[in-house]
């Protein structure tokens, strides 16, 4: 009985601590964002810190995107033709393609692959940067972090984002329109009527709200992990795990409830 009661007692313990660690992550991504909102309204952000990360996190960011978002696209023709061949409904591959790419299946898997790439290296340089006690030199010359460091990156996340993304979503249908010919016999031009004729502009306004959306909260989350690195190289590499799979937890809650609301 007592053996009992110590197991029960011990796992009451663990889902507190589990409880509190969470609060404790989710209060500081919001101060967090606070900190960051506040220096944006002040127009604190540093420009040249705002270039450089709108390249390395958005121009760089062009091949994977496009290739991901190509095949994004001909999963779709893939997975609607199995309906499309059995009710011989050729004229709503476009609109089934578009709709699922524009509204769904493009921002969430362009925002999961921004933050492998983007995300966990934002946290990986933050990290390395308190480390190596960088933030400390900036505090020590009266530089704040947040409008140097952290607000710069979480507009060039936003911005980045949202260019990925119509870039992505017209190469997926760039990439349902070939391989619905290849491997339905659909004419580009009969995939293109399907798609202009359904789809609405509001399809589209849905994806790139909630992509952006998706690259601020990935923004946060590896921000903040990686400014709350403890324990040298060792506390770099869970940061990074964290802030990765921290982010794709919250995309999935975030697309959840956006639904809801844009529907």
């Amino acid at each position: 009985m007592r053996r009992v009661f110590a197991v029960l007692l011990d796992l009451i313990r663990g889902i507190g601590a589990w409880i509190v660690d969470l609060c404790r992550q989710l209060g500081g991504m919001v101060l967090l964002g606070l900190y960051v909102g506040w220096a944006l309204l002040r127009g604190r952000c540093d420009g040249r810190e705002l270039l450089r990360n709108l390249y390395k996190m958005g121009v760089v960011s062009v091949p994977i995107v496009a290739l991901t978002a190509f095949f994004t696209g001909g999963i779709m023709v893939i997975q609607s033709g199995i309906f499309v061949r059995r009710f011989s409904a050729y004229g709503l591959l476009g609109w089934g393609a578009g709709y699922a790419v524009f509204r769904e299946v493009g921002p969430i898997l362009i925002g999961l692959m921004f933050s492998g790439r983007v995300g966990a290296n934002n946290a990986a340089e933050l990290g390395t940067m308190v480390v190596t006690e960088q933030i400390d030199g900036l505090r020590a010359l009266a530089i704040e972090p947040v409008p140097f460091l952290i607000a710069p990156r979480v507009l060039a996340m936003m911005a980045a984002m949202f260019c990925l993304l119509v870039l992505g979503d017209a190469i997926a249908i760039g990439g349902g329109m070939i391989l619905g010919k290849l491997l339905l016999g659909v004419e580009p031009a009969s995939f293109f009527a399907s798609f202009a004729d359904n789809v609405k502009l509001w399809d589209l306004g849905c994806g790139l709200v909630k992509g952006v959306c998706f690259a601020f909260v990935i923004a946060l989350t590896s921000s903040h992990y990686g400014l709350s690195v403890r324990g040298g190289a060792v506390g770099v590499g869970r940061a990074v795990n964290d802030a990765v799979v921290a982010a794709a937890l919250v995309i999935m809650i975030s697309d959840y409830l956006l639904t809801l609301v844009l529907r």
